[in-house]
């Protein structure tokens, strides 16, 4: 009676346990960006550069450091083809041979 009783409570668990599983790590990429074999998706041009984050110490002349399309950059580094001129407090300048780009943490709202 006792092994009917556990081979029913492990039946009735299985679809509940492939429930908990069917829910995915939110910390991974959405699976359209994702190829069959886990690597990301080629793209068919290069990354458009996207601000994530910015930290700032809090100490005089403390480092900044932003987080562009998932990587730590500071000033002097590179993004893609553009080196990073500047980090502000929600901005970061990049240049491109002569040609200046603002990424903003805040894009700029519309006045109604």
């Amino acid at each position: 009676m006792k092994q009917a009783l556990v081979f029913a409570w492990a039946l009735a668990a299985v679809p509940v346990l492939a429930a908990a599983q069917a829910v995915g790590d939110p910390t991974q990429p959405p699976a359209m960006l994702v190829a069959p074999g886990g690597e990301p998706a080629a793209s068919s041009g290069p990354a458009v550069p996207q601000l994530q984050s910015i930290l700032v110490s809090r100490e005089p002349g403390g480092r900044r450091v932003a987080v562009i399309n998932g990587e730590m950059v500071r000033k002097g580094m590179k993004v893609g083809d553009a080196v990073v001129e500047r980090v502000g407090e929600t901005e970061v300048v990049l240049l491109r041979g002569k040609t200046r780009e603002t990424l903003r943490l805040f894009p700029k709202a519309e006045k109604r």
